[in-house]
């Protein structure tokens, strides 16, 4: 684990014991499930080590780690097999997640995980986010919206947006392009209440590209009909 622990200290993050165990465990049971079902194309040790967990640990960079331990209520879009929201919840127990996924299969994993590491305050919903952006229980609710390759900012714009309560942040992770998916994205970001924070650059240890965080406040209401159906956010992105 040596390439966790230490890729985690560069960038402010301390890994216990009981952290490491737990990301063991996330290792075994990814490359065990990987085998039926295809959650990931990446399974080498460390590959997963940096690509997934590293990788995801690096939000801490951006979202304070004491306000996710505090009970920050933070949703994962398109979480896929977990990432960043169970990296995050390792580290930061006492945070509120909410795990969004689409596809069953993946949705059943995640289920399996969270019982299998003993979670509390951890919910797996098989969904999209145009849906949930809609629903009155999750609309405009969390501290967080969050997601890592789900879409072009303009799409993800109106993905996460609507799920983040005014008063909140969306944090998306990003490639090289961050600053020219940001620009691109400008009048979704308005149109759906938000206003960009900061773009944070990511070093991490075995990663030769620089990644990006990007982060925006939710300073007003998503206007209510927004996110539209299933699919247009991608069809047909606010630009």
């Amino acid at each position: 684990m040596e390439p966790l622990i230490i890729g985690a200290q560069e960038i402010g993050v301390a890994l216990s014991d009981q952290h490491v165990a737990a990301f063991e465990v996330c290792y075994d049971e990814l490359v065990a499930w990987n085998e039926r079902f295809n959650l990931t194309a990446i399974t080498d040790w460390k590959g997963v080590l940096i690509r997934h967990f590293l990788d995801s640990l690096s939000c801490l960079q951006a979202i304070p780690q004491n306000e996710l331990a505090a009970g920050a209520r933070v949703i994962d879009v398109g979480t896929g097999a977990g990432y960043p929201g169970i990296p995050l919840k390792i580290v930061c127990p006492g945070m509120r997640l909410t795990l969004l996924e689409a596809t069953h299969k993946k949705v059943m994993f995640l289920e399996h995980l969270i019982d299998r590491l003993g979670m509390d305050d951890v919910v797996a919903i098989h969904a999209r986010s145009e849906e949930l952006g809609r629903d009155v229980v999750h609309r405009e609710s969390y501290d967080w919206s969050i997601a890592r390759a789900v879409a072009k900012m303009p799409t993800l714009a109106e993905y996460l947006l609507p799920l983040a309560r005014v008063g909140g942040a969306i944090l998306a992770q990003k490639g090289e392009d961050a600053a020219a998916q940001v620009q691109e994205a400008d009048e979704a970001i308005a149109t759906l209440g938000g206003e960009v924070r900061q773009l944070v650059p990511v070093e991490l240890r075995g990663l030769a590209e620089t990644r990006y965080l990007v982060v925006i406040d939710k300073v007003a209401p998503s206007p209510e009909k927004y996110p539209r159906r299933p699919g247009m956010p991608k069809k047909r992105p606010l630009v």
